[in-house]
């Protein structure tokens, strides 16, 4: 019965791997990995050159494009993914079929559920995406004989578990300017800005509004405040660039 069971599972997760890296799929290769550009913060940071092109055997570079969703919630856990360049959402349906994101995530994250039987949120690419993919089933049997992989997935974790209790705050605690100011500075440490230190929204003014659990009126006023008051100064449709950095800070406190 085991036998059978582990044979299902690998033939569903060859399933899920081939569909999702079809078709802008390509083998990792050790020079790929050599000039990764979360090479340093990946989950696979702490792997010497031999076991980073052991675990790039098993992978794939995936291209992802805005909107494509690359895991399903309640589907079975087959697939995990290093997230090389782009942002992503993770989202869940509530009772009524209306869609809430409940996290976001950005180059160098980790996404998928290892050891685990299900996938408990969808993830769709906000922007155009790169990922390196594993299907699940045998990423687990490489960090099980990897202990620095084993350490970093439980930091990761423990970092994951840290955020969540912070969005909690955020959720029950402070007011829509301390919500607003709190998730532009997690942006502007995330996404990388360009020469005149802009960066781009991945989110819509509806779904930060989504994210906050505030109306989009509420939100499109609080960044029109914060525009008026000089803390930041907007460029296009979504492009932000934070103009003072220890006021939007402190805003963020509630001082």
């Amino acid at each position: 019965m085991d036998m059978r069971f582990d044979l299902a599972q690998k033939a569903q997760e060859d399933a899920a791997f081939a569909m999702a890296a079809t078709p802008s799929a390509k083998g990792c290769g050790g020079q790929y990995c050599d000039r990764c550009e979360v090479r340093d913060q990946a989950i696979c940071a702490d792997l010497d050159e031999k076991q980073r092109g052991a675990l790039n055997r098993i992978g794939r570079r995936v291209s992802l494009q805005a909107g494509q969703t690359v895991m399903w919630e309640g589907d079975s856990s087959t697939l995990v993914a290093n997230v090389i360049e782009g942002t992503l959402k993770l989202s869940t349906s509530t009772g009524d079929g209306r869609e809430q994101i409940v996290g976001v995530v950005y180059a160098s994250d980790f996404i998928g559920r290892p050891f685990g039987a299900r996938t408990p949120h969808s993830v769709t690419a906000l922007t155009d995406a790169r990922l390196c993919l594993y299907p699940r089933g045998a990423f687990d049997g490489f960090a099980r004989e990897h202990p620095a992989l084993e350490h970093r997935l439980l930091r990761r974790t423990l970092d994951d578990l840290d955020r969540t209790r912070a969005w909690m705050l955020l959720l029950g605690r402070k007011n829509a300017r301390e919500k607003v100011a709190t998730l532009l500075l997690d942006m502007r440490r995330r996404l990388r800005a360009d020469r005149a230190g802009v960066i781009e929204l991945p989110l819509s003014r509806q779904q930060i509004a989504d994210v906050l659990g505030l109306t989009i009126e509420t939100v499109s006023r609080q960044i029109g405040e914060l525009k008026r008051m000089g803390v930041i100064a907007l460029a296009g449709r979504r492009g932000v660039r934070v103009v003072d950095a220890e006021r939007l800070e402190g805003m963020a406190e509630g001082e």
